[in-house]
């Protein structure tokens, strides 16, 4: 069955792409979460002058993202912990808590946006990459100090 989607899924298309899928998948999951639409002529219609108002608010949405990662490209972020013996932290820092020290600064920022390669775990500087859209991030510096 073909069918046109109506939002990004997972290894499967983007928002208005026309795919191929099992009829089962369509009829049991696609279809009565409205992920899709049934795929006849009247919807590739008004999907392609719906396709054109998504490309132009995707490029409107990507030229904000790209000003908000330059602002964030100089933000640096300080955050105290407590430590222990051989200046290793208790726990570690988190992607929610960098969230929410940029949102204290002023930079709206989601938790799962923000990517840790390697937990951090003892003081220093580290940078951390936040990714506002698949194809925008940010690099901002993390600064993990001493809580007194």
């Amino acid at each position: 069955m073909q069918v046109i989607l109506r939002e990004n899924v997972e290894n499967l298309g983007r928002v208005g792409d026309i795919v191929k899928v099992s009829d089962g998948y369509a009829r049991n999951f696609l279809l009565p979460r409205n992920l899709v639409f049934v795929a006849d002529e009247g919807n590739v219609r008004v999907i392609e002058n719906h396709k054109k108002q998504l490309e132009k608010r995707a490029q409107q949405m990507k030229l904000t993202a790209e000003e908000q990662a330059k602002a964030l490209s100089t933000v640096t972020v300080s955050l105290s912990r407590k430590v222990g013996e051989h200046e290793k932290l208790f726990g570690s820092v988190s992607a929610g808590d960098i969230a929410e020290a940029l949102a204290r600064a002023g930079h709206k920022v989601e938790r799962r946006w923000v990517q840790i390669v390697d937990p951090i775990k003892s003081l220093g500087t580290f940078n951390v990459s936040v990714r506002l859209m698949p194809e925008v991030t940010a690099t901002i510096k993390v600064v993990v100090t001493k809580e007194n």
